[in-house]
């Protein structure tokens, strides 16, 4: 058994061997007898011995003595040109050698460890105090070399910070793995391990301080770069190790490690491995961040927040501290090697997010004591703004934050959106290649696809749904005077687009346009709505001449635009709000370029609000348009009527519904033209009919929305025809918009006070309309249902309805909850989020499906309406649709014979003469058409 080991198998020694380690003690003997001044005179000729004696020694203690020997009594007496080829050069690799074996051998034999096994724990703790003899003999080195008032070069000494970093790690590497290593058993050598690190962490200390001496130019050989290349990386090895070892040590080692690679880097850049640097960096400042976020919700758990000299405090203290340390060293890293990063730029990507998704107002961001987030974002989120800085210029970063088809988790979708808007807040200062990179997105095919910066903002705040619908709040605007206030995510990407949009070259507008267009149509109503604001902006803020041409644009889209799609009541808003903006001047040039005579143009005078044009503009809107529809209500008169031209009937009613919004007065004309053509229409109308043609539907909802303006002008027998019809589409499926706009005309109904002689009729009927609607399982319908009832029993004089109405008890307690403002049940903040976040999916999916299928939009709407009675040449025929001639004709008639069966029966208030002579006559004609026709149906 030999020196420290205790291996049974060891081979014995040669004769040879024992008699030379013999002599060689004999003179490691003399040898130590020696004085400083034999030491001096003597080092030529004994040290080649010694070195000799160090590396042929496979004895632990002999190699330990022969380093001390060497280190304490010969290499004070060196100078420093012989350093490196007299001592370092030949004892350290041997060094390292034995150091590795000693850690080796620890593990070969700690499995046997215990209280009991006293033996090997004496062995185990004389390897480990070997191991601080060898870390002290290096530091000796270390000294000595620092007594030189000349700095040394890195040739002069270069094996031995290569021996000392080797050590240095294998020390760090078993510390930190100890517990593991040891087990359970860790208390019987701690304190050797504790004095090693301490050995180690000292030894570290001075070989910084000697490499901080060392000059390298750029006079410096190849050998000395890569040296200084390998120090580098090796202290990079060594972080990675001492990260939870202890505080101070990891942070000094950065310093270093980023000093030196910043002093030499003119010389080092090329070969650093900078991709490793940098993630080691972010992957440092994510694990110290989420420390500090778990240690601040410790401590408000705990409720220590008020206690600042609690050990919780302080260690969060220390924490941020670390985390600011290394958000501020990455980002000066980046700033001077930047472009040797761009490859890594989806790393720095995922840390903004991830360091931003936990801070207000992201959903998934904790809520913290507000001096323990104040102290964190100093740490870590005010140094996001500096890293977003210094990645502007980077094309790649750009086209990774700007791809169209970026996929983020869901907590990470607000973070995006406020990336894109700081960007947006900074670039207004960069330089012009900046600027081109971020607003004209990719030019040409060979580029990677990024998409302008407008576009993407606008993507990625549709994207916040959840976050729109709760709503988050973000700090809105300082005004003079007046303290800062939280404003919805709409409201504040709002402002900073608009003031970006006041500060953008004119070179940029054209892509601009472009963006607000294309979000405009697509088909989350928010997200176009938010263009429609900066649009609006856009136009005011530019030249009169700008704000004329948008509006003809718009307007030329809205009359393209089939009227059923979403588009079209987007474009439409933005055109009503455009119009507001124009002077009377070109007002007047929109009625000449899209004349309301036209029945092609009366799309666009749909969605304008005619109070906004200038007198003369609107007199003559109003005009056109109410010309127009008398025309259209009388050449569908002169037709029979026919299905086939209600289209053009819907069109010229959809114009005169704006028309009839701004009127104030009963007695203006185009009120009382409009009031006789909304009661030609209703009498015209058959409830069977409506829930058979959607044409009809579409027809009986404008004649509601502008019934409702009209209520007061018309005669009681209109309203009784309308509420027939209300009354059948209600009793069966319709749409929804259809029962929305039925919903505005019941209670535009409290308006008025019905004559006696016509309220037997009406008011059951209206009663039984609101029940109904009232009991309507879905909540939107119920809502409404519940305003226009409110609405309505406020002013109405039949107090009759409003009681026959709640005739059943839940419906009753469903109205008195609404106008008492109770809620049923308190949701819970997280089930809240929870289900938001599930119907995000769903509307996300309606709005993905309504954009796949908006080309199929036109020809929906041209398959509703029944274009003619004559087959189209070249049809097939269709057993399904041979019918269908039949079926549209006998309901017109049997419409129309109810109708005159109401008359006679029930008359009028302006019909008060018995039934005219002829009408005898007539009635018997039919009935012997009705004959003639059956007999033929029957021969057929």
């Amino acid at each position: 058994m030999c020196g420290l080991c205790l291996s049974d198998s060891c081979p014995e020694p040669p004769v040879t061997d024992v008699i030379m380690s013999q002599s060689n003690t004999s003179l490691l003997d003399e040898v130590m007898q020696w004085s400083q001044e034999t030491c001096r005179q003597e080092l030529k000729s004994v040290l080649p011995k010694l070195t000799s004696l160090h590396n042929n020694s496979e004895n632990w203690d002999d190699h330990i003595r022969v380093l001390k020997v060497i280190t304490d009594m010969f290499l004070p007496h060196m100078g420093l040109s012989e350093l490196e080829d007299g001592c370092f050069s030949k004892i350290l690799p041997k060094v390292v050698t034995m150091f590795e074996g000693m850690i080796k051998e620890i593990l070969d034999q700690v499995g046997g460890l215990s209280s009991q096994n006293t033996e090997l724990c004496a062995f185990l703790r004389n390897i480990l105090q070997a191991m601080m003899q060898i870390i002290d003999a290096l530091s000796t080195c270390v000294r000595h070399v620092c007594t030189f008032e000349e700095a040394p070069d890195l040739d002069a000494i270069r094996s031995l910070p290569t021996c000392i970093l080797k050590v240095l790690t294998e020390t760090f590497n078993h510390c930190k793995e100890s517990e593991m290593v040891y087990c359970g058993r860790l208390s019987l050598v701690a304190d050797r391990l504790q004095g090693l690190f301490k050995e180690a962490y000292s030894l570290q200390k001075a070989l910084l301080e000697l490499l901080d001496r060392i000059p390298l130019d750029s006079s410096a050989s190849e050998e000395a770069v890569s040296d200084t290349v390998t120090v580098i990386h090796n202290l990079l090895d060594i972080c990675s190790i001492i990260s939870n070892l202890d505080i101070a040590l990891h942070a000094n080692t950065w310093k270093f490690l980023i000093k030196h690679s910043l002093k030499y880097q003119s010389l080092v850049e090329e070969h650093l491995h900078h991709g490793d640097i940098s993630n080691s960096l972010c992957d440092n400042l994510l694990v110290s961040f989420n420390n500090c976020v778990e240690l601040a919700e410790q401590i408000k758990h705990a409720g220590l927040q008020e206690s600042t000299q609690s050990p919780e405090y302080k260690l969060f203290q220390k924490t941020a501290k670390m985390c600011r340390f290394f958000a501020n060293t990455l980002v000066h890293y980046i700033k001077e090697f930047k472009f040797f990063l761009t490859k890594y730029c989806n790393c720095y990507h995922r840390l903004y997010l991830h360091i931003i998704s936990k801070f207000p107002p992201s959903l998934s961001a904790p809520t913290l004591p507000s001096a323990l987030s104040e102290e964190l974002s100093a740490a870590a989120l005010v140094p996001m703004g500096a890293l977003l800085l210094q990645l502007l210029a980077v094309r790649p970063f750009a086209e990774f934050v700007l791809q169209n088809d970026l996929r983020l988790s869901p907590e990470h979708e607000l973070p995006q959106c406020l990336l894109l808007l700081s960007v947006l807040g900074q670039i207004h200062s960069q330089p012009e290649e900046v600027l081109q990179l971020w607003h004209t997105g990719s030019q040409f095919s060979e580029e990677e696809p990024r998409l302008p910066l407008y576009q993407a903002l606008f993507t990625s705040f549709r994207r916040c749904c959840a976050e729109r619908r709760v709503p988050v709040l973000l700090p809105g605007v300082m005004m003079k005077g007046q303290a800062q206030v939280l404003v919805t995510l709409h409201s504040n990407i709002c402002v900073q687009l608009c003031a970006s949009v006041a500060a953008l070259p004119p070179v940029f507008v054209p892509v601009l346009e472009r963006c607000l267009l294309n979000t405009v149509l697509q088909s989350d109503t928010q997200t176009a709505l938010l263009a429609t604001d900066v649009w609006c902006f856009t136009a005011r803020y530019g030249t009169a001449e700008l704000c004329l041409h948008h509006v003809l644009l718009v307007a030329q889209l809205v009359k393209c635009c089939p009227a059923e799609c979403y588009q079209s009541s987007q474009l439409g808003l933005l055109l009503r709000r455009m119009v507001f903006l124009m002077t009377p001047d070109h007002q007047t040039e929109l009625v000449e370029r899209f004349p309301p005579s036209e029945v092609g143009n009366l799309p666009v005078w749909r969605h304008v609000l005619l109070r906004a044009l200038s007198q003369e503009a609107r007199r003559r809107v109003e005009a056109d348009i109410t010309d127009l529809t008398e025309k259209a209500l009388s050449d569908w008169r002169s037709g029979g009527y026919k299905l086939g031209q209600v289209e053009k009937v819907n069109k010229v009613l959809f114009a005169l519904l704006a028309v009839v919004r701004v009127q104030s007065s009963p007695e203006e004309p185009c009120v009382l033209s409009a009031t006789g053509v909304i009661t030609q229409l209703w009498l015209r109308m058959s409830p069977d009919q409506v829930q058979t043609h959607p044409v009809l539907q579409w027809t009986l909802q404008l004649l509601l929305s502008i019934t409702a303006i009209l209520v007061k002008s018309l005669d009681p027998q209109v309203i009784y025809q309308a509420l027939l019809c209300v009354d059948k589409v209600v009793s069966q499926k319709c749409a929804d918009q259809l029962l929305l706009a039925a919903l505005e005309f019941l209670s535009s109904l409290g308006k008025i006070f019905f004559p006696p002689d016509s309220q037997n009729p009406i008011l059951p009927k209206l009663s039984s309309l609101f029940a109904v609607l009232l009991a309507d399982g879905v909540w939107l319908l119920q809502q409404h249902a519940l305003e226009a009832f409110s609405q309505f029993a406020e002013i109405t004089n039949h107090e009759e309805v409003i009681s026959q109405s709640l005739s059943v008890e839940e419906t009753k307690t469903k109205v008195v909850n609404y106008l008492s403002k109770t809620v049923n049940a308190q949701e819970d903040v997280e089930s809240r989020l929870q289900r938001l976040k599930l119907e995000t999916a769903v509307i996300e999916e309606h709005n993905e499906r309504l954009e796949l299928n908006k080309e199929n939009a036109s020809s929906k709407q041209t398959a509703e309406a029944v274009p003619d009675l004559e087959p189209c040449p070249k049809r097939a025929r269709q057993e399904a649709g041979a019918e269908e001639p039949y079926s549209r004709y006998i309901q017109t008639a049997e419409s129309a014979l109810k109708a005159l069966q109401a008359l006679i029966a029930e008359g009028t208030p302006d019909i008060v003469a018995p039934p005219p002579r002829w009408l005898e006559p007539k009635l018997q004609e039919l009935r012997t058409l009705i004959t003639h026709i059956s007999t033929a149906g029957a021969a057929t």
